[in-house]
């Protein structure tokens, strides 16, 4: 028995990274996946990955979720392919980043369109979905840079989007809570992805010294976060909603 036997999910971003790691879990532990990223050719590597695997997934792209007519159009295709949906993945992201006085309101609105408003857009037009069923749950990927500074790299435009995915996640528990929906979200330190993995190879010395500081004396691994997605996307956590769970190897602890 997987840990989401029956349940379908919808998770975006699955072209690489935490996205094509949580197609394959989630898919592995039982879930019909339901995908979606802008680039067509990675979003089809990782369905043909999930089906040589065994799994269940049909995968959509391009999907610009930063347009709201978009996400709709998404979400609504997605649940046709089962007829339903449980899970609402909210991966996908796409940060500029930049100092304050560096970082042009162009770079700025980017961030907010794909780290914010994506995440609201593809919530709002399942949340119907999930009132009339009576059940659902919304899984948010936040970040500790939205709950604390980062000094080794300027995160303005970041940090305050996740912050606003964290506060999301915790409105939208207290407004779900009475149709059945949870809200929760996982928040990465440090992981590595294919964006990411130049900086643990050549990163400037700001960055070797942070990461140096890690209680657990490593940088995260995709499946690190999916792991704790996973717990809090299944039935296991039926009582939990509004939290944001930290996976950072402990480094934020340390201020």
């Amino acid at each position: 028995m997987g840990r989401l036997d029956g349940k379908v999910a919808l998770i975006t971003g699955v072209g690489g990274g935490m996205g094509r790691a949580a197609a394959l879990r989630f898919s592995a532990e039982g879930a019909r996946v339901i995908g979606c990223d802008m680039d067509a050719a990675t979003a089809a590597e990782t369905e043909r990955l999930v089906r040589a695997a065994g799994g269940t997934m049909t995968a959509f792209a391009p999907v610009d979720l930063g347009d709201a007519a978009a996400a709709a159009a998404w979400v609504d295709a997605a649940i046709a392919v089962h007829g339903s949906a449980d899970i609402l993945y909210n991966n996908a992201s796409s940060p500029r980043f930049g100092a304050v006085e560096e970082l042009s309101i162009a770079d700025w609105d980017h961030t907010m369109r794909n780290e914010l408003d994506l995440v609201f857009y593809a919530t709002k037009a399942i949340w119907p979905h999930f009132q009339a069923r009576g059940s659902g749950v919304v899984l948010n990927v936040g970040s500790i840079a939205g709950i604390r500074g980062v000094e080794f790299m300027p995160q303005n435009a970041h940090g305050t989007a996740k912050g606003g995915v964290i506060s999301l996640t915790q409105q939208l528990a207290a407004e779900g809570g009475r149709h059945g929906i949870r809200a929760v979200a996982v928040s990465p330190g440090f992981t590595v992805t294919p964006q990411t993995a130049w900086l643990v190879e050549s990163g400037p010395q700001a960055f070797q010294d942070n990461i140096a500081r890690i209680p657990l004396q490593r940088v995260g691994q995709p499946d690190d976060i999916v792991n704790a997605a996973l717990f809090l996307a299944s039935d296991e956590a039926s009582w939990i909603t509004g939290v944001n769970l930290v996976v950072d190897g402990g480094q934020s602890v340390l201020g």
